[in-house]
């Protein structure tokens, strides 16, 4: 059947297209091999994959597929043979070679099926490995959906009949495989679609025309009372000698996740609803910016009419006291009705509501309720007559009270209401409603806190950052820190410069993921004990490997550590690199190299060991440690920003520090989005040598 594109109408009948699937994005070639590795089955992928109509690949042997093996070696189509068959299911990457030599890098999953004879065939579905990785992200979820979802795989006759399948299939029915071979898919996969299914099936096999992705509600005979809603991909097979030519198949049982998305378009509203709140609420740090922005998100898409109050708490500590009035002040209303609703929504600025009422039952669980106006409701939360008079005449018919809590503080309440127009509120709708109210909470509170985080922002980062470095004669020091959050003005951004025993030194900059006092007190964590570990005077490795311990156990999720041990009696440095940005070396010809032999994984991760690398240095080099946020920004990768710094640190002249200003002024934006820290150090011949670089030859 044809396939619908994304915004399409669906065609009619029980099969549709499936949009967003692997075999969409990337291209998978079918073969099938017997045991002594021969080419029995050639899909049509595999022609465009190894350059081979089908003529000339089926009954030659496979190894024309891969390199020549090293002597001794085994060939790539014998160790997919043999591996299929000893493992019932093998997934490798390994080089193939196409038609015209060239060999490229091929993934491939392999596994046997059984045919009439008994006789076991190696299924082979391959794809580009450059194609693979091109949709990593895909691949994840295919892959999550594959572990959790069995696949089936068969191959039919040019009757539609069994002839091949996997035990997954046979599950999947709940039919053995011996019942399934020589009986037609109609027998086994019984719908109710009029013949469609068959049909499309058969312009397979009698057109060549294959099917992706089509989705298909049947029963079986395993399980006569159970729909199964199943993903199916179809494609011809080619005629060997002696093999009928036939069909075959990959079917996915995506029976939970139809019902899932069944489930999401029911509430689709809702998220998009949501989605817009999260990018429209909390924009600013001011309190009536931020509920006049909740007011604006929900009217009118959510409800005809809304107001956000908020206690102002007059002493410590701020408690609710449920048998205690409650007073809040209104700051923000918007209403879609006609007045008198506007006069109800806007025309008070205090509010108190007495004890046992709606809105202290709301504050009391911390969850929305859904209220009718009603005589109950009037009497239990409205005090003034003229106001409860105005909520009758405005013609809204229920309410919905959420509470606006955060951080264990109530900071007040946002009302929601609805008239007769619109259906009156769902569980559905409650649970937005403490979304939207969840979110505006902490916007709100937020806007309390800020003063105080400030503060203790601007105390830790003038204890954790460094006020002076050691001083080493045979290296001139430069450095230069930034910080980019103009909130916290402070980051997880760090560096040190520390002398070693034997007239060694070590040159270290990390950087903690994230903002403000959390990444602030890690980085100092980790600069801490970086010096501690460096003055045992450990193997740059052992020192990262000290560290790993130290953010795993201090729970660090994610950090980078660069550490450069400097010998300058041997005139060599060794490096340790964790997930950190390459240093740079500039040599006195003007030259710059980006040292990345050695990139380990981030600290915190665990589990994997840190390497080294080993480089010379000679009079008048000068090293370029720094952070990300002096080559990466939203607009310009990492390896386009090292690249930058390259250029720049091959041009600049004058004196270290007159240097590090220019490379900074040159790379970063006027108001950097991320901290930045950069260290030059060059090496030189006594302490009494000039602090200038040297100017670029030519």
């Amino acid at each position: 059947m044809r396939s619908n594109r994304p915004g399409d109408e669906p065609a009619p009948g029980p099969l549709w297209s499936e949009p967003g699937t692997l075999l969409e994005h990337v291209a998978v070639a079918v073969l099938g091999m017997d045991q002594e590795g021969l080419i029995r089955y050639w899909g049509p992928g595999a022609r465009a994959l190894f350059g081979y109509e089908a003529a000339d690949a089926l009954g030659r042997p496979a190894a024309a597929l891969f390199p020549r093996p090293a002597p001794g070696g085994t060939g790539g189509a014998e160790q997919l043979v043999e591996r299929g068959l000893a493992l019932g299911y093998w997934r490798v990457r390994m080089p193939a070679r196409h038609r015209d030599g060239t060999v490229f890098d091929c993934g491939f999953r392999v596994f046997p099926v059984k045919g009439i004879e008994g006789r076991s065939v190696i299924v082979a579905l391959a794809s580009r490995g450059d194609e693979l990785d091109r949709v990593k992200t895909n691949l994840a979820f295919l892959d999550a959906l594959f572990e959790t979802c069995p696949i089936g795989l068969v191959m039919l006759d040019e009757d539609l009949r069994y002839v091949h399948l996997n035990q997954a299939l046979a599950e999947m029915d709940g039919v053995p495989i011996e019942d399934h071979i020589g009986r037609g898919m109609g027998e086994i996969m019984i719908t109710s679609d009029d013949g469609a299914y068959e049909r499309m099936l058969r312009a397979v096999a009698d057109e060549g025309r294959p099917v992706i992705s089509a989705l298909v509600t049947l029963r079986t005979p395993g399980h006569p009372d159970r729909d199964q809603a199943r993903s199916v991909s179809f494609f011809p097979l080619s005629q060997a000698v002696g093999t009928p030519a036939g069909v075959g198949g990959l079917v996915v049982d995506v029976t939970d996740r139809e019902q899932a998305l069944v489930e999401a378009a029911a509430g689709r509203q809702r998220l998009d609803l949501l989605h817009r709140a999260a990018s429209r609420i909390g924009t600013t740090l001011d309190v009536q910016v931020t509920a006049s922005e909740l007011v604006d998100t929900v009217v009118p898409e959510f409800c005809d009419a809304s107001v956000v109050e908020v206690v102002e708490w007059m002493d410590e500590p701020e408690v609710f006291v449920p048998e205690s009035p409650l007073t809040t002040r209104r700051i923000a209303s918007g209403t879609t009705l006609p007045p008198p609703a506007a006069e109800l929504v806007g025309g008070l600025t205090n509010v108190t509501y007495p004890p046992d009422s709606t809105i202290h039952m709301a504050l009391s669980t911390g969850r929305p309720v859904c209220v009718p106006v009603n005589d109950d409701f009037m009497t239990r939360t409205v005090i003034h007559q003229d106001r409860a008079r105005l909520l009758i005449e405005s013609g809204l018919t229920c309410l919905l009270i959420a509470p606006l809590i955060a951080r264990g503080t109530v900071q007040g309440i946002a009302m929601f209401g609805r008239s007769p127009a619109r259906p009156v509120f769902t569980e559905q709708d409650l649970s937005l409603a403490a979304e939207l109210a969840s979110r505006a909470a902490l916007c709100l509170d937020n806007a309390r806190l800020y003063s105080r985080v400030k503060d203790i922002a601007l105390t830790l980062q003038r204890a954790l950052l460094p006020t002076a470095l050691a001083t080493i004669p045979s290296l001139r020091i430069a450095h230069r820190y930034l910080p980019g959050s103009h909130i916290t003005e402070v980051g997880g951004d760090w560096y040190d410069v520390i002398d070693l025993p034997g007239g060694r030194v070590a040159l270290v900059v990390g950087d903690v993921m994230g903002h403000g006092v959390p990444a602030a007190a890690a980085m100092g964590r980790l600069r801490i004990t970086a010096k501690a570990l460096a003055r045992q005077n450990l193997d740059p490795q052992d020192l990262m490997a000290g560290l790993d311990f130290c953010a795993q156990e201090a729970g660090i999720e994610l950090a980078t550590c660069l550490y450069i041990r400097y010998d300058p009696a041997a005139g060599r440095a060794l490096i340790a690199n964790a997930g950190h940005p390459p240093p740079l070396v500039r040599h006195p010809d003007g030259t710059v190299r980006v040292v990345d032999e050695v990139l380990g994984v981030p600290l915190g991760v665990g589990g994997l060991p840190f390497g080294t690398t080993e480089i010379a240095l000679q009079e008048g080099d000068l090293l370029a440690l720094y952070t990300d946020g002096l080559v990466e920004s939203r607009d310009k990768d990492i390896d386009e920003g090292v690249q930058a710094l390259r250029a720049r640190l091959a041009a600049v002249t004058g004196t270290l520090e007159e240097s590090a200003d220019t490379i900074l002024a040159s790379l970063l934006p006027d108001v950097p989005s991320d901290d930045t820290v950069l260290v030059l150090a060059q090496v030189g011949r006594s302490p009494a040598s000039p602090g200038h670089l040297t100017e670029r030859s030519g």
